[in-house]
């Protein structure tokens, strides 16, 4: 079963990940996984820490001249970070007196549950592990997922559709059109393919920062070339919808996910909202719509599959909210750490990996094997019955 872990604080000395179940002879390089972490660190409205690290990944493990081995991966993301907080977030014994201990937790943060969960004074031992600064590993280990999925010509992409109330025009992406579509969202400091809402939604961000706040907002993610038949209605735990709405709801800060046109589509008759389907004697079965998100039944259709993932703002603010003292029991403003006002671009990239693993999963699922040739046997197999039972064919 293909699986992975991620391990390490947001100020601890790097961040480790792990990912078991990986097949043998898939090509990866440095720089596709480089690449992806540097992108996760762009956008406007960061915070001053992405001006401090320079995400690069060892690969410890598991990787051999370019090449899989079948055996766990492991790779660590070193947190240049940490040599200001070496004493503080080491190890060993501290000491010298901690300053940074936060004992007033910030509303919509993990700090306060936590704390009582796991019976810390120092709410720092939940904040540095809750911290969003943990999805630099997913990320990391995203690339091997989509490295993965590419090999059977699967892609993934996302863009930002609204951030703090500005809403974007979503650009129509497909096979055809992907690398041009993907090269000016990239060219976006917000990721949004809409220009002028782009311009919109950092003359928004400014507004924020200047006010204290922060701003949350919507990104989609999609997949391109996913086959009929990944998921299963037979178990609820197999439902492919199910199981990529976890994933994106375990992202920082995600609130709610929807698949397809989901929320639009509970206030429609039926009649508009199921996708019609159609023949061509050309190309076989055809759909004119995608409201279902290229799910149905918790089965993949063959069609793009499609979320939408809502962001709540970041829960630091610099003008904090009122909290309680939990040294004192009385009431003061919460604690302020370093934080970004807008996330919504770099959470975007970070569900690009919680899809390409979900889809991996899936995939490895269907097609098992511990090779990739042996996987693209039975992926080849595949499409060859397809085409004999359905005339099903993407290009």
């Amino acid at each position: 079963m293909l699986r992975f872990l991620t391990a390490g604080e947001s100020h601890g000395p790097g961040l480790v990940g792990v990912i078991e179940g990986m097949p043998a002879g898939l090509h990866i390089t440095a720089a596709d996984i480089n690449r992806d972490l540097s992108r996760r660190q762009q956008g406007y409205g960061r915070g001053g820490r992405m001006q401090i690290e320079q995400d690069e990944a060892v690969i410890l493990s598991g990787v051999r001249n370019e090449m899989t081995l079948g055996s766990p991966i492991s790779f660590v993301i070193w947190n240049r970070d940490h040599e200001n907080w070496s004493d503080i977030m080491g190890t060993g014994s501290c000491t010298k007196i901690d300053q940074r201990v936060v004992a007033r937790p910030r509303p919509g943060h993990a700090d306060l549950a936590g704390g009582m969960k796991y019976h810390h004074q120092d709410l720092r031992n939940v904040l540095e592990r809750a911290s969003a600064r943990e999805t630099a590993t997913r990320v990391a280990a995203g690339a091997f997922f989509k490295k993965f999925l590419q090999s059977f010509d699967i892609y993934i992409y996302s863009q930002v559709l609204e951030i703090g109330g500005v809403a974007a025009a979503p650009a129509r992406i497909n096979l055809d059109n992907l690398k041009e579509m993907q090269q000016c969202i990239e060219d976006s400091p917000v990721r949004c393919y809409d220009a002028g809402a782009a311009q919109q939604m950092m003359a928004r961000i400014d507004q924020a920062k200047s006010e204290g706040e922060s701003l949350g907002g919507v990104f989609e993610t999609g997949a391109l070339g996913v086959l009929p038949g990944l998921g299963s209605h037979t178990a609820w735990e197999l439902r492919l919808d199910a199981r990529l709405a976890s994933l994106m709801m375990s992202i920082p800060a995600i609130k709610a996910v929807e698949i397809g046109d989901g929320i639009a589509n509970s206030r429609l008759p039926g009649s508009q909202v199921h996708d019609a389907i159609y023949w061509q004697n050309q190309f076989g079965v055809e759909r004119r719509t995608n409201r279902a998100g290229g799910v149905e039944g918790g089965i993949s259709n063959g069609e793009t599959i499609l979320t939408r993932s809502y962001m709540k703002p970041i829960p630091t603010l610099y003008k904090p909210l009122t909290s309680v003292n939990t040294s004192t029991w009385e009431e003061e403003k919460a604690d302020v750490e370093r934080s970004d006002i807008c996330a919504v671009p770099a959470a975007s990239v970070v569900g690009e990996a919680m899809m390409a693993y979900g889809l991996a999963q899936a995939f490895c699922e269907k097609f098992a094997g511990d090779h990739m040739d042996e996987i693209g046997t039975s992926f080849r197999e595949y499409r060859s019955y397809l085409k004999k039972v359905w005339k099903w064919e993407k290009t």
